[in-house]
């Protein structure tokens, strides 16, 4: 009796196409600009926590109180006292708390780019259409932007403050506005050194611990320099010492061009000629600093 093989199918009829269901994007493309103000957006957020866990808004709102309190408490000095004009001048009060905008700079630099490194995110991003320039871009300005609030904020309460305690218009509104322009500049140069040093390492903690160091260590070293030039005699040297710490940079150009009352020893400050140097070198650390982040960033997403 003959058996019967079972005869193997050709092997074309083992594939199989099964409608599971997806569907095609029939939606608009927003594009990469889309792509940049939605990833600027998110890290502005970011900065102060928002969006983000009940931990990660502590420190920066903290901060952020701790930058507007002392305002608050001039304003109100000013109103009791009925004083003539402000404890403080717009354009020194960044100066005067910079401690405070150096740990908010150590705290969020990291943040907003040092995650990105450590789970390697950074391809995906350029996976889309969002390109290297794009996304540097967007960073910088959120961190930009985040430190601008940080310090225009309690400039605005000064403001307000002295407007109640009728205190002079023309001369508040000229004080606010140097003091705007001063907190713009050092809102660009802190956020570029803080995303630079922040970029060479995917650790959080190592970014933290680096910003403050060099934010710190400069203003200390170079304030140190500055007393020993001025004990010494030597006042010409205290204004070119200036020029190596990123906050005695800030207080030489609006010493220079706005007519600050400069912190340097001696309280005389760069002259203009002097400032102009000055100003070249702030805008040229800037300019340094996104240099950097590309062509960081150009390798990451390779």
């Amino acid at each position: 009796m003959a058996v019967e093989h079972p005869t193997a199918p050709p092997p074309g009829d083992q594939t199989r196409i099964h409608n599971i269901g997806y569907r095609n994007y029939d939606g608009p493309r927003l594009g990469r600009a889309y792509a940049r103000r939605s990833l600027f957006s998110q890290s502005l957020r970011g900065s102060y926590g928002l969006g983000r866990s009940v931990k990660s808004k502590v420190l920066p709102m903290l901060l952020f109180v701790v930058m507007c309190v002392p305002a608050a408490i001039m304003v109100a000095v000013a109103v009791a006292t009925k004083a003539n004009e402000l404890p403080l001048d717009y354009t020194r009060y960044a100066i005067v708390l910079q401690a405070v905008i150096s740990l908010y700079v150590a705290s969020q630099a990291p943040q907003s780019v040092s995650r990105d490194l450590r789970f390697k995110t950074v391809p995906l991003y350029f996976s889309r259409p969002i390109e290297t320039a794009d996304y540097v871009r967007a960073k910088y300005a959120a961190l930009a932007s985040a430190l601008f609030i940080l310090t225009a904020a309690p400039l605005l309460v000064l403001y307000v403050g002295a407007l109640l305690a009728k205190l002079d218009f023309a001369d508040q509104t000229k004080g606010f506005a140097q003091g705007l322009v001063s907190v713009a500049l050092l809102s660009l140069l802190f956020a570029g050194l803080g995303l630079v040093i922040a970029s060479v390492t995917p650790r959080r903690g190592f970014g933290i611990a680096a910003v403050i160091a060099v934010l710190t260590i400069s203003f200390g070293a170079v304030s140190t320099l500055q007393a020993i030039a001025d004990v010494q005699g030597s006042s010409g040297a205290v204004d070119w010492i200036g020029l190596f710490s990123p906050i005695t940079l800030v207080d030489g150009v609006q010493t220079a061009f706005l007519g600050a009352d400069s912190a340097f020893p001696g309280g005389v400050g760069p002259s203009a000629g002097e400032g102009v140097v000055y100003l070249v070198v702030a805008l040229g650390l800037v300019a340094a600093c996104y240099g950097l982040l590309m062509r960081r960033y150009r390798k990451v997403g390779l």
